[in-house]
């Protein structure tokens, strides 16, 4: 298991920064390594809520299954992501701050089978990933260009 941490600083209210993060079919806006996300359980966002998601790198779909295990607006969100290769789980949590909100993210990688041996790479991608879709996020909100 190895993790990957940060945060990023994003100038909008906390409530709206959680509430754009919370709603998974919003990602794809800001994340183009998505290509679609679809929510697979009734009701209104929270604890327990699943999506399907397919993501894209070098022209080959993975399809993923992400829950929500732990949801408190406007503060902390939590998760689990189940892939054929590797499960992530972590959180996501939101402070206010000066003119904006600090977003930080902390993700427990635990890759499966053979992907164990690449452990090392495999945190180091993350990590350079996860900075490039908070940044976009970032990008997005701020602008307001989420579209």
């Amino acid at each position: 298991m190895t993790s990957i941490n940060g945060s990023i600083h994003i100038e909008r209210p906390v409530e709206e920064v959680f509430d754009f993060v919370a709603d998974e079919r919003n990602e794809p806006t800001y994340n183009p390594r998505l290509s679609g996300v679809e929510k697979t359980t009734p009701g209104p966002i929270g604890r327990g809520t699943r999506w399907h998601a397919v993501a894209t790198s070098r022209k080959r779909a993975t399809p993923f299954e992400l829950e929500i295990t732990e949801y408190a607006p406007p503060s902390r969100l939590a998760s689990v992501t189940h892939m054929d290769a590797i499960e992530i789980s972590g959180a996501l949590t939101f402070v206010p701050e000066a003119q904006g909100t600090r977003m930080s993210w902390s993700w427990n990688l635990r890759p499966k089978g053979m992907l164990k041996l690449a452990t090392p790479l495999l945190a180091a991608l993350g990590r350079r990933q996860e900075q490039r879709i908070w940044s976009s996020l970032k990008a997005c909100l701020e602008k307001q260009k989420c579209e």
